[in-house]
């Protein structure tokens, strides 16, 4: 690697890899609100049509474990690219899907390669300097919440302007053409040669050699479990009294998340101050307090409102002072420690979903928001199991 290399002074390619990861992102919860659309335009049961989310969260968790790791092995500023092309590729069978199994074709063909901004993120962190790493990660982090965020929102919008397939048609000639820009700015890193199957049990030694990598990872996989229990909540709740509120403004709702997500670059530079164990703290406390406000907000929207911003600001200060850390372990695993790192994100994601179903049904939203909070307890008690064995291991 070349030590001399750092791309936070290329603002123009920053702000490209930021929107990148923004696309990529976001490109996987297109369908979440199009469900009705879809299930209309093909006259299937709805049942059916809920499985294009599913078909899209697993798809991502797989290409998360297999395809990220790779990273470390090949030339980023080729594979890149190509993982772009592939997503686009995609989208356009989304967009052109004559029946139900080819949307779910190209659903998952997405959620593999859309996994592209999980293989920008590491290259970053290589190409830095140390003490730039949290601000530009930060900065990269920004553009793929927002992407996440206006996802959903766009899709809706666009549905009820237009046509639900249209967004998957703009998002794929986008896609196309950052691949291209891309392609011809991104900085060469060095690549470590190492056999496909070797990567596997690499990872499992980088667990074992990394007792901090598997601690943050489960940190920031209980934190993002206690947002992801709004995600699937979010509409049952206020859809029904005494919101009634449409699809549309249930989009709306989410887009207050979008602050939170603006903050990661100055989180990203205090991380590097080498504060990252008060930030944690910070938004471990930040997490518990947004569901104050989601307990009131079972009757008050404003409070609702309120506690989703909260809860993203929370997040972000949790899951970039994570990165700042686990990146800075070992410099020639970075892809693979990202795959470890986002594979348990994401795991807990899914599960936080679960159980806010799960929560819903048997309690109501007093439930849910007790289960919101003990998924924040939990994630606080793995950070001081990090604190106390980084406290001990300073001292050896």
């Amino acid at each position: 690697m070349n030590t001399s290399l750092d791309i936070s002074q290329d603002k123009s390619l920053l702000w490209l890899m930021a929107v990148a990861c923004g696309l990529c992102a976001g490109a996987n919860y297109y369908c979440q609100p199009l469900i009705h659309s879809i299930q209309q335009y093909f006259n299937v049961p709805e049942s059916q049509v809920a499985l294009t989310v599913t078909f899209a969260q697993v798809s991502y968790a797989l290409g998360l474990l297999f395809i990220v790791p790779v990273g470390d092995i090949v030339n980023k500023t080729k594979f890149i690219p190509l993982l772009m092309f592939f997503a686009a590729i995609g989208l356009f069978l989304c967009a052109f899907a004559v029946n139900l199994p080819m949307l779910w074709l190209g659903t998952v063909i997405v959620g593999l390669f859309s996994v592209a901004a999980q293989v920008l993120i590491p290259l970053a962190a290589m190409a830095v300097k140390p003490e730039k790493t949290g601000e530009v990660l930060g900065f990269l982090m920004s553009g793929l919440l927002v992407g996440l965020l206006l996802s959903t929102s766009l899709a809706g919008l666009l549905s009820n302007l237009f046509n639900w397939k249209l967004i998957y048609v703009v998002s794929a000639v986008l896609m196309l053409i950052l691949a291209f820009l891309l392609k011809a700015k991104l900085p060469h890193i060095a690549v470590f040669k190492m056999s496909y199957a070797n990567i596997f049990r690499s990872m499992a030694l980088l667990l074992k050699e990394e007792p901090r990598l598997g601690l943050r990872a489960l940190v920031g996989g209980f934190a993002f479990a206690a947002m992801s229990i709004l995600f699937s909540t979010i509409a049952v709740l206020l859809t029904s009294s005494p919101f009634n509120l449409s699809d549309v403004l249930v989009g709306v709702v989410t887009l207050i998340g979008v602050f939170g997500a603006l903050a990661t670059a100055k989180i990203g530079k205090i991380a590097d101050q080498g504060h990252t164990q008060s930030l944690t703290w910070i938004g471990l406390l930040v997490l518990a307090i947004s569901w104050l406000f989601f307990y009131w907000g079972g009757q008050y929207l404003f409070s609702y409102i309120i506690g989703y911003g909260v809860i993203s600001l929370g997040l972000t200060i949790v899951h970039t002072s994570n990165q700042n850390i686990i990146f800075r372990l070992r410099p020639d695993a970075k892809s693979r420690i990202n795959s470890i790192y986002m594979t348990a994100y994401f795991i807990g994601g899914a599960c936080g979903s679960a159980l806010g179903v799960y929560s819903w049904h048997h309690g109501g939203w007093s439930m849910t928001c007790l289960a919101g909070l003990c998924l924040v307890t939990c994630s606080a008690l793995f950070a001081l199991l990090d604190q106390l064995y980084h406290n001990k291991a300073r001292l050896i």
